[in-house]
């Protein structure tokens, strides 16, 4: 397939802060694209330099063949967005935000009531058509955005952190329909996430972190680069049993909380001679399937933790005090 988003070497700074570091990728026509990592590591950057809202110190981006800096207008005519934080008119009802956006984006006065009606329907908010939005769920006004940017049917829906602050059973609603949008509407959805489940259905990942991405593919070739199955085992002291695993097996475990961990071919096979290496150090010893959360793990030595995501912005809080000096 085409690639619909190309990104080559960009670059956006911050006064000292470097928010996107260098990055370059592609995005194929009709699939969904995933930006995998936690807060502050440039997704929301880069979504907003791909949306137009902001200009890269360097480098370059294309949507729908259009450069992000020189020809905005029509890349803006190409996208549709939908942000962190609700930006829905909330005293208009779910069908007067859907048809006062379609009448900014230009469309027909015959067409706004089929797509808007259309949109609903997909979305599953047709029978609260007439209802004001300030008395919808959390989960309804997510629909009802998403809903929102496929009025002007777009070639690429940007969806920054999607399901934040929803239940468990919102974000599956929502992530139910999100999925049938490349088959049925013909779209492209980038997004970002920090919720491993959530990239499981992407077609591809990028994985980023600190301005960079570190890691690319489909989950579940990312899954794969983790080389088999992990061995995650606790032992009364950690640090010994890193040299005696090193020594005896050659493999190098990492280590997350109090746990130690590695991946090894056929690691089912490795189990006994780990437990020999280590004798009645070990307290507890478990295996499985590597996970998208294994793969980060292994790259960066950290999880995405829910308090990291939910709490303040580091990144964030020193580009605010940036703009107020500049």
């Amino acid at each position: 397939m085409p690639a619909i988003i190309r990104v080559e070497g960009l670059t956006k700074k911050f006064g000292p802060i470097t928010a996107v570091d260098g990055i370059s990728f592609e995005v194929e026509e009709k699939t969904i694209f995933g930006f995998l990592g936690p807060n502050g590591a440039g997704k929301t950057t880069t979504i907003n330099i791909l949306c137009t809202l902001l200009n890269p110190t360097s480098g370059r981006a294309f949507v729908n063949g259009f450069d992000c800096k020189t020809d905005s207008r029509m890349v803006r005519s190409s996208i549709g967005i939908v942000f962190q934080d609700s930006t829905l008119d909330k005293d208009l009802t779910a069908y007067e935000n859907l048809a006062f956006h379609a009448y900014i984006y230009g469309v027909k006065k015959a067409e706004v009531k089929p797509r808007v009606e259309e949109a609903l329907r997909f979305m599953g908010l047709f029978d609260r058509k007439d209802d004001l939005v300030k008395r919808f769920s959390g989960g309804m006004k997510r629909r009802l955005e998403v809903a929102r940017g496929l009025i002007h049917r777009p070639r690429v829906l940007f969806l920054d952190e999607p399901t934040l602050g929803l239940d468990p059973q919102s974000r599956s609603h929502l992530w139910e329909m999100i999925v049938q949008l490349p088959k049925e509407h013909g779209m492209t959805v980038f997004m970002t996430t920090h919720y491993m489940e959530e990239a499981e259905v992407c077609d591809a990942l990028a994985v980023i972190d600190g301005g960079r991405i570190i890691a690319a593919g489909s989950p579940d070739e990312l899954k794969r680069s983790m080389g088999g199955d992990v061995i995650f085992l606790k032992t009364t002291d950690n640090a010994q049993a890193k040299r005696k695993l090193e020594a005896a097996l050659g493999v190098a475990p990492g280590e997350e909380a109090d746990e130690l961990f590695f991946a090894a071919p056929r690691a089912e096979e490795l189990v006994p001679a780990v437990i020999r290496a280590l004798s009645d150090a070990v307290l507890s010893l478990r295996l499985q399937k590597p996970t998208l959360n294994d793969v980060f793990l292994k790259l960066t030595g950290r999880q995405i933790r829910p308090e990291e995501v939910q709490g303040a912005d580091s990144i964030k809080e020193e580009l605010r005090a940036y703009r107020r000096r500049h």
